[in-house]
């Protein structure tokens, strides 16, 4: 049985969150945090709802300093759900 942190349910949970906070529109999704014009309140709700849904935290100096695309992010976010699973 799943616990809701599959790595299917994490890309969808995350790519909504991502799409959500940066109203990314179509055309838009291989862009980075900064290419979708990203700013600090924006890493804040997205830091802020990756911790509320996963109970897991993103720094939100990490988003500015990777400047990551949806894709990279996902693989941060299933990192740290993985890591925070087996502690």
């Amino acid at each position: 049985m799943s616990d809701g942190n599959d790595f299917p349910d994490i890309r969808r949970k995350v790519t909504k969150i991502w799409t959500d906070v940066l109203a990314v529109a179509p055309g838009e999704e291989n862009a980075t945090f900064f290419e979708l014009n990203g700013e600090s309140i924006a890493a804040t709700r997205i830091a802020s709802r990756v911790d509320e849904e996963f109970g897991v935290w993103i720094e939100v100096a990490d988003i500015f300093e990777d400047d990551p695309t949806l894709e990279d992010f996902i693989t941060t976010v299933s990192s740290r759900v993985a890591s925070a699973s087996a502690a």
